[in-house]
């Protein structure tokens, strides 16, 4: 058994422990949140009831009534009738009644096809009846042709399309769907690997993309298509890799859920693939990293894993089709990433899916700090409610140089008069011009252009800026740098940083000119103002920031 299977194994045990002692609604399920996580638990408790390579500590038999029980009451749901509208789905959220709610076209999207994987898994296991009523389903997603959608935006929901018309192509023999499948698959690899994927550090869009392709490759049994799903499944995988630190997705962020930000917790599949950080005992998103897994190569391997050099990954990425308007179709990332941090995010503001863009941040390794893995600021915009440190307004430009970054908000008239910051767990001191930490392994300095407040939580602080006119300056250093500079403790560190505060100058225009000069005596200039038709001038050590340079791979 390999590494990657045994910590497959791992998840498995947890999640079929998990779902073995959590009671069963008076439906016959165990969640009415969502119909997907009944299919997925259900799974991990039939596997580990069948499976003697995987540790469990309840009765297996008790474990498959139970799994198929679950099982028989979430393939009933799904909408049988040829005449309806939602034909061959399933609803999503199943409150008050799952009977009544109604059909929702994303269920069948990814676990469809991961119920062929199951079905051609484990169909000697299951009890005749299950097994047919699975056939049927199954059957019932062949014809219901959701699937047949022509590729335009590229998105995860096309990616899913892809994989579902090479799944049940080759499962119903259907020649046509399978040449349908792979002229997408090809159109897809062509696209992502020339232009790029507009869905950037798409938490949890990524994964959707990753979970289609693996279910489809594990089940290909044509070698050409098999091997061209391969080369998409290195791409995807040299794209995590490339943004990847001991458990954290590091740069910018088109999207984000409160399990993706501020503490990334969607890390089931990095566990499987790279095992360099502890297994939570929370996992919001099981799906199927416990059943299917594409291994990468060495090379992907050691970009992940080997931090000792820092690289600084600049970025071209297409927006999304939508958005895109003539030549301001591309955006450009910037992430400078080393052994224990990475810092960086996106040039560009952009309106995402309910304004979801993580426009920067700060990441650590998740085993560095207890708690939250992430430090930003951010002003609130839309969809904003308070204690979810999410939705960005656009009142915001950025400078990224290296292991420092500076952020300016100029707030026009009738929005929020403050900004929101997180800060990881660590020890912390406060001045009046800002904070100085140690979180893990990293000493930062966090200037704050206005007064702010601090509440500490047990596994973040939240901070509250109040101002029309705000900033915020950050610059970190490892702690094995630091001593090369004689700054052996928190003390010394903000002594020194103290001498460092940026400069501030204010326009008689309400231009706000940011100066700071980091600890290796490097100059950062960022101008900005409250009208949109003002120059945006970004100077490091007086050049302005060239974007010529920047790739999509």
């Amino acid at each position: 058994m390999t590494n990657l299977q045994q910590r497959q194994n791992e998840i498995k045990t947890k999640i079929a422990a998990a779902a073995f002692k959590q009671p069963i609604l008076n439906s016959g399920l165990l969640f009415h949140h969502d119909i997907r996580d009944n299919f997925y638990y259900a799974s991990y408790l039939f596997a580990a009831s069948q499976e003697e390579a995987i540790p469990f500590d309840g009765d297996r038999l008790q474990a498959k009534i139970k799994a198929e029980g679950i099982l028989f009451q979430v393939l009933e749901l799904q909408d049988q009738n040829e005449e309806s509208g939602t034909y061959g789905h399933w609803p999503l959220h199943l409150r008050p009644n799952p009977q009544e709610a109604p059909k929702n076209a994303l269920p069948v999207e990814l676990m469809g096809s991961l119920m062929v994987y199951f079905y051609q898994r484990y169909s000697d296991n299951l009890s005749e009846s299950l097994r047919s009523l699975f056939a049927l389903a199954l059957m019932h997603i062949y014809k219901s042709n959701f699937y047949r959608k022509p590729s335009e935006h590229y998105s995860h929901h096309e990616a899913k399309y892809t994989a579902a018309k090479l799944i049940f192509g080759e499962l119903y023999d259907d020649k046509a769907l399978l040449e349908d499948g792979c002229q997408s698959l090809r159109s897809t690899l062509n696209r992502v690997t020339t232009i790029g994927m507009s869905e950037y550090g798409g938490l949890p869009w990524f994964w959707h993309w990753m979970q289609a392709f693996t279910c489809a490759w594990e089940l290909m049994k044509d070698t050409e298509i098999k091997a061209e799903l391969a080369r998409l499944l290195d791409y995807l995988w040299e794209v995590r890799s490339t943004y990847y630190l001991g458990g954290a997705w590091v740069g910018p962020h088109s999207r984000i859920w409160p399990h993706d930000m501020p503490k990334d917790t969607n890390v089931l599949h990095d566990y499987v693939q790279f095992g360099d950080f502890t297994l939570p005992d929370h996992m919001p998103r099981t799906e199927y990293a416990g059943f299917i897994a594409y291994e990468v190569s060495s090379e992907v391997q050691r970009t992940a894993l080997h931090r000792a050099a820092p690289v600084e990954i600049t970025r071209r990425v297409p927006k999304q089709a939508a958005l895109a308007v003539g030549n301001n179709d591309v955006l450009h990332s910037y992430v400078y990433i080393t052994e224990n941090f990475a810092l960086g995010g996106m040039w560009e503001r952009v309106q995402e899916f309910d304004n979801e863009q993580h426009r920067w941040d700060v990441a650590l390794p998740l085993d560095a700090v207890q708690g939250v893995n992430h430090l930003y600021f951010f002003h609130p915009g839309q969809g904003y409610a308070e204690g979810d440190l999410r939705h960005q307004s656009k009142y915001i430009e950025v400078l990224f140089h290296q292991n420092a970054l500076i952020a300016s908000y100029q707030i026009p008239d009738g929005q929020p008069e403050f900004i929101k910051g997180c800060l990881p767990v660590g020890e912390w001191i406060e001045e009046p011009i800002g904070m100085f930490g140690l979180c893990g392994h990293v000493y930062m300095a966090v200037y704050v252009q206005q007064s702010f407040e601090r509440e500490v939580r047990e596994d973040r602080s939240v901070v509250t800026s109040k101002g029309r006119t705000n900033s915020v300056v950050i610059e970190c250093i490892d702690k094995k740098t630091a001593e090369t500079l004689q700054i052996r403790d928190i003390r010394q560190f903000t002594n020194v940083m103290k001498q460092k505060q940026p400069v501030y100058k204010l326009s008689s225009e309400d231009d706000l000119q940011i100066t700071y000069t980091t600890l290796k005596d490097e100059t950062m200039v960022l101008c900005s103002g409250l009208h949109s038709d003002r120059k945006i001038i970004r100077l490091v050590n007086g050049e302005a920031i060239d974007f010529s340079s920047y790739t999509v791979a």
